[in-house]
Order: C-alpha cells, then sequence, then structure tokens
C-alpha cells in the first residue's frame, strides 16, 4: 500500500479543500480530524489550515469560512487542490438547496474538475435531521458524472466516533481510483489516435474521391 501511495501522489502531498455553509460543522470536523477530539470553535472568518499524516501522505487540509459574503473568495483557495471535502448540516433542510447550489458551483469550475469529492453528511444525531441518501437526492449527487465521489454520515457530537484514519482511507481510495481513470483514458485516447494515424487520408472533391497514403 505504502509503495502504490508513493507511486499515485508523487511527492506524497495531498491538498485538500474543506467547504460548506457556515455552521455546518467544517472546524470542528477539521480539528478531529488534526487531534482526535472535538475542540470549542468560533465562526470561521478567514481560513485554517492543518497537515495530517497519513501512511506517509501529508494531508494538507484547508477550511475556509462559509458565510455568504465569504464565499466569493472560495475560488483563490481552488487551484491545486486535489480533494474536496464538502461538509452539510442534516438538520437544516431550509438551506439544503443553497448548499446543493454551492456545491455545483465548486465542483463544475475549471480549476476543479480534477478533484474527487467526498461530502460529509454531518449532524446526523439531530432530530429530523436528512439521512444519507436524502442528503443524496437534495444535493444531486447521482447527477455527477465522471467524477470520484463519496459520502459520509457523521455526528454532531461524534458518536460513533469519526475515525480520522477512515476517512484519509477514503480519499486515498477515491484519488487512486481517479488516477487509475486517467491512466486509463490516456492508454484509450493514444490507441485511439495510432489507429487514426494508420488510416488512409481521404479528401472528397466533387463526386470523386482522392486517398493520400
Amino acid at each position: 500500500m505504502g509503495k502504490m501511495l508513493s507511486k499515485i501522489f508523487g511527492n506524497k502531498e495531498m491538498r485538500i479543500l474543506m467547504l460548506g455553509l457556515d455552521a455546518a460543522g467544517k472546524t470542528t470536523i477539521l480539528y478531529k480530524l488534526k487531534l482526535g477530539q472535538s475542540v470549542t470553535t468560533i465562526p470561521t472568518v478567514g481560513f485554517n489550515v492543518e497537515t495530517v499524516t497519513y501512511k506517509n501522505v501529508k494531508f494538507n487540509v484547508w477550511d475556509v469560512g462559509g458565510q455568504d459574503k465569504i464565499r466569493p473568495l472560495w475560488r483563490h483557495y481552488y487551484t491545486g487542490t486535489q480533494g474536496l471535502i464538502f461538509v452539510v448540516d442534516c438538520a437544516d433542510r431550509d438551506r439544503i438547496d443553497e448548499a446543493r447550489q454551492e456545491l455545483h458551483r465548486i465542483i463544475n469550475d475549471r480549476e476543479m474538475r480534477d478533484a474527487i469529492i467526498l461530502i460529509f453528511a454531518n449532524k446526523q444525531d439531530l432530530p429530523d435531521a436528512m439521512k444519507p441518501h436524502e442528503i443524496q437526492e437534495k444535493l444531486g449527487l447521482t447527477r455527477i458524472r465522471d467524477r470520484n465521489w463519496g459520502l459520509w454520515g457523521t455526528h454532531l457530537y461524534f458518536r460513533p466516533m469519526l475515525n480520522p484514519h477512515s476517512v484519509f482511507s477514503v480519499i486515498t481510495q477515491l484519488h487512486i481510483q481517479r488516477m487509475r481513470k486517467v491512466q486509463k483514458d490516456k492508454k484509450q485516447m493514444k490507441k485511439k489516435n495510432k489507429h487514426c494515424l494508420a488510416q488512409p487520408h481521404i479528401t472528397f472533391i466533387g463526386r470523386s474521391c482522392r486517398c493520400n497514403m
């Protein structure tokens, strides 16, 4: 596994961008992944960044504030991002459509088209919280084509506990799947180009045609 990660990740670093609406629980999740325990947080006005190491790979996780006035600044963090963690408050039914719009705006940006996607369906333990399958439908995840994505249900009080190793294992697997698809597409394109070059070029002139060998 270690050799595979070294081959896939190259420099053994991965940039992860954690986004979502305000009060979704992004910062709490970030420090749970970093420290393995819950901490008291305040609304993020700018950003928090922490590095978490898993199987010799350094995951640089950027947590950016989700207030509506800050969201236009999200795009400045897109460059070089390899993975997106999008956090959703499952108890906030009034803003689930807003979350969907923001998610699709992010993943449709040119800078984010190669990033793998992990949705955190957070606060599953709150009353009337939407279940993961409902979140999948509300966010339109099944309409996401040609992208590697996953859905992870989490609890506000982390019962059961949020296992950092499990989270980064999922991210790693999604990234490996994406890289394998990229390599497969490249091989198919190379084979297609080779086949095209082997074919004679035919130019049509009026009702006759000329074949250039």
